[in-house]
């Protein structure tokens, strides 16, 4: 009887003793369940603080400049320096979050270091984009606003950020291009320029008299509002085609008027040449003779084909 009383004993011993250490991990594991939704909760708010003050902070760099005079009128400056101003906020934030859900920012960071390497390889392209953006922005080959021409694509840049170069084209096409790409390849700048030249080729036949052809041209432009006294309207032969020859009009106009502008002085020189009476000649062609024909003839194009 007292051995089975004191293995009775030492059983309830055991069981009270493991209540005891599971009650203990139950209260344990309570606290870090409260502990981790007070940091959750709080690494909430600071990730919401987080974006206010980077929306903030990009706004106010961006005042901050806009009243500079080097900077007032630039929207490339204005918009690249707020988006890096909001960019370094958040990630400041996002380490603040890190640290408060008890993570060592200091191990990530060397773990980083380590893979710097393979991260860099990975992310080669968007890296370069960053870095070709920073470039751009530099260099100024264009700003917001003005039209360019990159590797075909041409519009007007409406956004320069630390990837893209976002233009918008005549039909309103919305075209995005990477800045690699973009300090990769040639930059055409149409309006960099305070000017910019029109040059028309017109067509007049052989038996035309070029010099009045030249003087009539060079009259239409001197005539137009637009066009600029200097450098003064230029017009010359500038080659012997197959069926006329060809005269090139040359005038200088500011560069928000080329577009009208040229196409009034085509529209204008066309009509001053008929009125003259000059001859603007069809394409002509000619019908090879056979071995025995003693002419050949010559035809206007598009000619019917003769049987």
């Amino acid at each position: 009887m007292s051995f089975l009383h004191e293995t009775l004993t030492q059983t309830v011993a055991a069981g009270e003793k493991r209540l005891t250490v599971d009650a203990a991990i139950l209260a344990k594991l309570a606290d870090m369940a409260g502990d981790l939704a007070i940091n959750l909760t709080i690494a909430a708010l600071i990730f919401a603080a987080t974006l206010f003050i980077a929306r903030w902070a990009s706004g106010a760099a961006r005042r901050v400049l806009g009243r500079l005079r080097a900077f007032r009128h630039d929207q490339t400056v204005l918009s690249f320096a707020a988006q890096v101003v909001r960019v370094v906020v958040i990630i400041i934030g996002l380490i603040a979050v890190l640290q408060r859900l008890g993570v060592q920012t200091t191990s990530i960071i060397a773990v980083l270091g380590a893979a710097s390497l393979a991260v860099g390889l990975a992310l080669q392209g968007t890296l370069s984009n960053v870095a070709a953006g920073v470039m751009l922005l530099m260099l100024r080959p264009y700003r917001v606003g003005e039209v360019i021409d990159v590797g075909g694509a041409s519009g007007t840049v409406q956004k320069l950020d630390l990837f893209t170069t976002q233009l918008s084209n005549a039909n309103n096409h919305k075209i995005v291009i990477p800045n690699s790409k973009v300090l990769s390849d040639v930059i055409i700048n149409l309006t960099g320029q305070r000017t910019r030249r029109i040059e028309i080729k017109f067509t007049v036949g052989y038996g035309e008299n070029l010099k009045d052809a030249c003087v009539l041209l060079a009259g239409v432009a001197e005539g137009h509002a637009a066009v600029l006294d200097d450098p003064a309207p230029w017009t010359g032969v500038t080659g012997l085609l197959d069926s006329s020859v060809q005269i090139t009009l040359h005038a200088w106009v500011k560069v928000a008027d080329w577009w009208q502008t040229q196409s009034d002085l085509l529209q204008a020189g066309k009509e001053a040449l008929d009125a003259a009476g000059i001859e603007i000649p069809f394409p002509h062609q000619v019908e090879v003779p056979a071995k025995d024909a003693q002419f050949a003839r010559v035809v206007m194009a598009p000619a019917e084909q003769e049987e």
